[in-house]
């Protein structure tokens, strides 16, 4: 991955870059962190990734910047508004972690209507030893999802769980060519749904998109599954929901305020809990990671970004 230093500087990290693409940003380039930056005249690129801000301050800070380059599909810690004001280009990381994500959207909607996660619980607690039995849980098949957000993704995880029998609904700006249900409200779709699987872009147009008419159409008998951005739902709302008996359950992957999460929803065994870790495989993450310096090396060698965003 090494070549040798390049001088002056031309690359610098900002925060929430794993310790592996740290590592190559620095050998590649010697990309040093900003805290780091002894003279910022000349840095061209900036790296940023795991929802660190690269907003108007860090803009300020890089008088010479012309890209930032996004360690994740999600883009909205960047203020990609001021950025294009500046004439500054935004890229991010698509595609490469598009399977590992809706392979675990699929398997929350699984979890959250099997009830698996919470069944190893039950097992661990001494419960099923003492006698007791666990309670009965639904079939998958037949089950309506309902995709709010019918990207790459959403198509990705709409087609794992139809395999697995599910009737696939869907809500996106606009109709898409594809067989499944089309509602044109996310109101609409959750009524429809048993499990409503959130999966549209986080930013100012997304959040708070789930509150609480949603979760009322999505109903007593009803789960929440989000593996987007915790801004989409409202934690309020959803809290609300669950300990009314609203909804049914939910499964989570994000939250509005990592890492923390609600403490309402810690002990409760309607809710899955998991800590962001969509893309989290080894083959994923590395894929991210190729792809960044691939937007790298091609804004520094030609003045374009291999998957600009906007």
């Amino acid at each position: 991955m090494s070549s040798p230093a390049q001088h002056p500087v031309r690359v610098v990290q900002l925060g929430g870059l794993m310790p592996f693409v740290r590592q190559w940003l620095a050998e590649r380039y010697a990309a040093p962190v900003l805290a780091d930056l002894v003279d910022p005249a000349g840095v061209e690129v900036a790296v940023v990734g795991g929802g660190a801000p690269a907003g108007a301050d860090e803009m300020d800070a890089l008088p010479d910047l012309r890209a930032i380059v996004n360690f994740g599909v999600g883009y909205d810690n960047v203020d990609v508004e001021e950025a294009r004001r500046r004439g500054i280009v935004v890229s991010n990381t698509p595609d490469v972690l598009t399977d590992a994500v809706a392979d675990l959207a699929a398997f929350l909607v699984v979890d959250v209507l099997r009830g698996f996660t919470a069944a190893d619980r039950f097992v661990r607690s001494g419960a099923w030893a003492r006698g007791q039995q666990p309670p009965l849980t639904r079939d998958v098949r037949g089950a309506a999802v309902g995709v709010l957000g019918l990207g790459r993704i959403g198509t990705a995880a709409a087609e794992r769980l139809e395999a697995f029998g599910a009737v696939v609904h869907y809500h996106s700006r606009s109709p898409k060519d594809v067989a499944w249900t089309y509602h044109s409200s996310p109101v609409g779709l959750a009524a429809a749904s048993d499990v409503l699987v959130v999966l549209v872009p986080g930013g100012a147009g997304t959040d708070g998109l789930v509150g609480t008419a949603v979760l009322e159409a999505l109903g007593p008998e009803g789960h929440l599954v989000n593996v987007a951005r915790g801004s989409v739902v409202d934690e309020d709302a959803l809290v609300a929901a669950l300990e009314e008996g609203r909804i049914a359950g939910a499964g989570l992957d994000v939250f509005a305020d990592e890492p923390h999460v609600p403490a309402a929803l810690l002990g409760r065994d309607d809710v899955v809990l998991l800590p962001h870790v969509g893309s989290a495989t080894t083959e994923t993450r590395e894929a991210m990671g190729r792809l960044v310096l691939d937007n790298v090396d091609s804004f520094l060698e030609r003045g374009v970004l291999v998957t600009p965003v906007g």
